[in-house]
């Protein structure tokens, strides 16, 4: 009974996954992965069908179980994507929700020797594990990825590293044009660390976890871009090594790695631009107040593709009014547009 919960049109099932590709990560976090499945209305009902595939993919600090949240005035995005098939609005499909978090508050959904293998866990191990349980189409033209925030960098990139598992993407805000929406920060951090942790991450990392987190003003912005580093830019022993100098200024040579990882960078790559010119289905949309400046990276995003040579006809782009938050209504708009073209 709303607003405290809502009976789903469909199901949604509760799994754990025993991955072996994050068994003995670098972090130490769990290898045993939560994975959500959702079904649509019918499914029990006609054996015989098979059905298209959503992923679902967290921002930063995201785990899976938090899908299930609520928060005042809104539904949680499982009873959104619930009401659109119960609704009829979109052509029935299989939605699931993808976990990739990390001590470090989250994975960039990367390959890292400093994070763990949590690319190749989505496309090697959730995927043919999803498509072995359930009556998915098992190929890449009915299988889509979706996201917000640092979910929709995954979405792109994703999408980029691995057409061959994904036909079709859908991004919010995702992460993108790090020199607008990452660099701007390195200054402040900076000084930040410099004030509190004498300039030191070792520090401030044996700071923040012998306490409750986010105590300390800066607790989430300094993670998440030692986060950002250890996806981006960390050698194979696993050593981290940070875009910046004690002084805010970029360091050439790991910035090159950062951008190498920047998806409006990455479309401009062969290999990458004849990934997205194969996608059936893109879509990319922002909030025109985003507080990081991710509006400009979906404007980005979106005229590589036009230079990538993908069809205009694919594509879906759209500035909306708001900021970085509280956009989750978006979401059933992707998936519903999605699951059309999954169908198609």
């Amino acid at each position: 009974m709303l607003p405290w919960s809502a009976d789903l049109a469909g199901r949604l099932d509760h799994h754990v996954i025993d991955s072996a590709l994050l068994r003995g990560n670098p972090l130490e976090d769990p290898h045993e992965r939560p994975l959500l499945v959702y079904v649509p209305p019918g499914y029990d009902d006609a054996p015989g069908r098979r059905y298209p595939s959503v992923y679902v993919l967290l921002g930063y600090t995201g785990h899976v179980t938090m899908w299930l949240n609520r928060a005042p005035f809104r539904q949680p995005y499982p009873e959104l994507a619930d009401a659109v098939f119960a609704r009829g609005e979109a052509p029935p499909a299989i939605v699931v929700y993808v976990d990739a978090w990390t001590a470090l508050g989250g994975s960039q959904y990367l390959d890292s020797p400093a994070t763990g293998r949590y690319h190749s866990y989505l496309r090697d191990e959730v995927v043919p594990w999803v498509d072995a349980h359930y009556r998915t189409i098992a190929d890449r033209d009915h299988r889509a990825v979706t996201g917000k925030s640092s979910g929709g960098y995954g979405a792109m990139v994703t999408a980029m590293l691995a057409p061959d598992v994904f036909g079709a993407l859908a991004t919010h805000a995702g992460d993108a044009l790090f020199e607008v929406s990452a660099l701007p920060s390195f200054p402040g951090l900076v000084r930040r660390l410099r004030d509190m942790y004498d300039g030191s991450y070792v520090k401030f990392l044996a700071d923040f976890r012998g306490r409750l987190a986010g105590t300390k003003e800066g607790d989430l912005e300094l993670l998440e871009m030692y986060a950002y580093a250890a996806a981006y830019s960390a050698d194979e022993d696993g050593t981290v090594h940070l875009p910046f100098d004690d002084t805010g200024a970029v360091v050439p040579e790991v910035w090159r790695r950062w951008l190498a990882h920047d998806p409006v960078v990455m479309a401009r790559e062969p290999r990458y631009a004849e990934a997205l010119r194969s996608m059936r289905a893109i879509w990319v949309d922002a909030g025109n107040k985003d507080e990081y400046f991710l509006d400009f990276g979906a404007v980005a995003f979106r005229r590589a593709l036009e230079a990538a040579g993908v069809p205009n006809e694919r594509v879906y782009f759209e500035l909306f009014d708001a900021g970085h938050g509280a956009i989750e209504y978006r979401y059933p708009l992707a998936l519903a547009w999605l699951a059309r073209r999954l169908s198609e």
